[in-house]
């Protein structure tokens, strides 16, 4: 069915509070109200760089969390760039998205040195993959190899993007920045100024607990902490595995249509597609959910071929 028979609504809003909202899991009858279970649980949580341990409750969205960490650490929480699961690594297969593990211990990155770099933009594609922590901070997750900025070892993995050519993009989304590098011209000077991870002293490790702890896994049946743009975070199962599927699969996409990767905003992409019976219907609900994307038609038919092709084991 085309997806041109919907009414896709392109009225920009500056409310970017809205772009990952998504719906709020219905409690089971017989269990405890999830709002109440989830504000009495307590997560472990250290400096990435070397700190002793904490712990933080009470949160129900990223915003909170990093307010929380902050408060418990006494820092400012916009020096929190990002949050990594059982690792104090900057390992963004790692990081912290919209599922929290109810065992999983947080380590948060905090910004250390500044740095700049002047680039001249020879290729069209620069070989960058932008993501943010959901409170104005873009970073980068991703080098692919051989690329220019590959070939630019000034530029890192985590590095946060302050600057471009001295405008200031600390508070904007993440598929803002990458549309700005896109849109950079050919043969024009590019200069960055970053704000790389503060990074550890080998005399702070063996950290305690943080250095010891296991892998993060998913696995199917463990409960995990969901946060929320809007309402509380509510306890919930682990993705199943068709979803885990689907979910690498369109975050996948994003990062081939529009230069990000966003597990948290593909989580909410697929969980839009969950009881959808044809791409438009599938349309309508990201234009409702995620109107200020503005996402392209293939993209989201090609998203929802992705979501199909899990349901029906071909991924």
């Amino acid at each position: 069915m085309p997806l041109g028979l919907r009414n896709k609504k392109k009225h920009k809003s500056k409310d970017t509070s809205k772009l990952v909202e998504s719906e709020a899991a219905a409690p089971a009858p017989a269990a405890p109200a999830p709002a109440a279970s989830a504000s009495r649980l307590q997560f472990h949580t250290q400096l990435a760089h070397g700190s002793p341990t904490g712990r933080v409750a009470g949160f129900g969205s990223a915003r909170e969390l990093y307010a929380k960490i902050a408060e418990t650490f006494g820092i400012d929480p916009a020096e929190i760039m990002f949050c990594t699961l059982n690792t104090h690594k900057a390992d963004m297969d790692k990081l912290l998205g919209a599922q929290i593990g109810l065992e999983d211990f947080i380590f948060a990155h905090i910004k250390g040195q500044r740095k700049e770099v002047e680039i001249l933009k020879t290729d069209d594609v620069l070989g960058l993959t932008i993501t943010d922590n959901g409170t104005g901070c873009a970073f980068i997750k991703r080098i692919k190899e051989g690329s220019l900025m590959d070939q630019t070892k000034m530029v890192c993995v985590g590095d946060h993007i302050e600057t471009i050519n001295g405008k200031n993009v600390a508070d904007r989304r993440h598929y803002e920045v990458a549309k700005m590098l896109k849109d950079l011209e050919k043969g024009q000077m590019l200069k960055l100024e970053l704000i790389e991870p503060m990074k550890a002293f080998e005399k702070l490790e063996p950290r305690s607990k943080g250095g010891t702890l296991p892998e993060a896994k998913i696995s199917r049946g463990r409960e995990t902490l969901r946060l929320r743009t809007k309402g509380p975070a509510t306890v919930e199962e682990m993705p199943t595995e068709i979803e885990e599927k689907a979910i690498k699969k369109v975050d996948e996409l994003l990062e081939t249509y529009m230069g990000i990767r966003d597990i948290e905003l593909a989580a909410t992409m697929v969980e839009a597609g969950r009881d959808k019976k044809n791409p438009d219907e599938f349309a309508v609900a990201l234009d409702e959910t995620l109107g200020d994307f503005a996402f392209p038609d293939e993209f989201v038919f090609d998203v929802w071929g992705a979501i199909g092709d899990a349901k029906q084991g071909r991924l």
